[in-house]
């Protein structure tokens, strides 16, 4: 399993993923789930990917390959995200269909996160799921996840807003990330982190975050801590009544 987050604030994005990838206990190895694209200051796209690895980098050698022959159908000649989100619904769903049939309890099913922006657009999200279709994040909902979703989420719902800064965005995707590594072994480092700045055309400096990176053991630390004190500081449940006791009201 994996983990992959994107988180969209208005001073711009923050992509987090980790590097685990496993098909049973015997098979687990690092790969990197993070991928970008970009061209001439004019357009910065990141992939994040989970799922059925083979079809996840077949998707991607076939976007890189677009790339190196030109055309309209490639990542820097698009002039919409949503664009780059179809193309992206259309080679995984063609990659699928090649097994489809092989075997019925194997899965050959992908999702990504595809997130930048081009031009003078905004910066944008989208989560493009197996069967090819997309949701894009929203006012309401300025965050997408994909692979082990369930452990991280409560922080990003109490937490993230399109005020946040970047920064702030960014260590609420660490701490999204290290809840669901601590919770789910198939999750695991290294983390890599990245940050978009909006109308800047190109990423900033890609972290790749260790298991024993102090950083993230101090983040890890100071999380859980701050918890701890949390829950010892919430006010405790209203006394219980003693039980009621029922009386023979009858008399001889």
């Amino acid at each position: 399993m994996t983990y992959c987050l994107a988180i969209k604030v208005d001073q711009g994005l923050v992509f987090a993923s980790d590097s685990r990838t496993n098909a049973g206990v015997d098979q687990v190895s690092t790969y990197s789930k993070m991928h970008t694209f970009e061209g001439r200051g004019k357009r910065a796209v990141c992939i994040l990917t989970a799922g059925n690895l083979a079809t996840s980098q077949a998707v991607l050698r076939q976007l890189r390959r677009d790339n190196d022959k030109g055309g309209t159908r490639c990542i820097t000649s698009m002039a919409e995200l949503s664009q780059v989100a179809d193309y992206i619904g259309e080679l995984s769903r063609a990659e699928q269909r090649k097994h489809e049939s092989a075997n019925d309890d194997f899965s050959a099913d992908a999702s990504f996160i595809v997130g930048g922006q081009i031009g003078k657009r905004p910066p944008q999200l989208f989560l493009v799921y197996p069967q090819g279709n997309y949701i894009s994040a929203t006012i309401q909902t300025p965050y997408l996840q994909i692979g082990e979703l369930k452990y991280g989420k409560p922080i990003l719902d109490r937490i993230v807003s399109e005020d946040l800064s970047l920064e702030v965005a960014a260590r609420c995707a660490l701490v999204s990330m290290d809840s669901t590594m601590r919770s789910n072994i198939s999750v695991g480092p290294p983390i890599e982190l990245l940050t978009y700045t909006a109308d800047s055309g190109r990423f900033n400096e890609r972290l790749t975050l260790s298991e024993d990176n102090a950083y993230l053991l101090e983040l890890r630390r100071a999380w859980q801590e701050g918890l701890k004190a949390a829950f010892a500081g919430l006010p405790s449940p209203p006394a219980l009544r003693p039980p009621f006791k029922l009386v023979d009201t009858k008399t001889d």
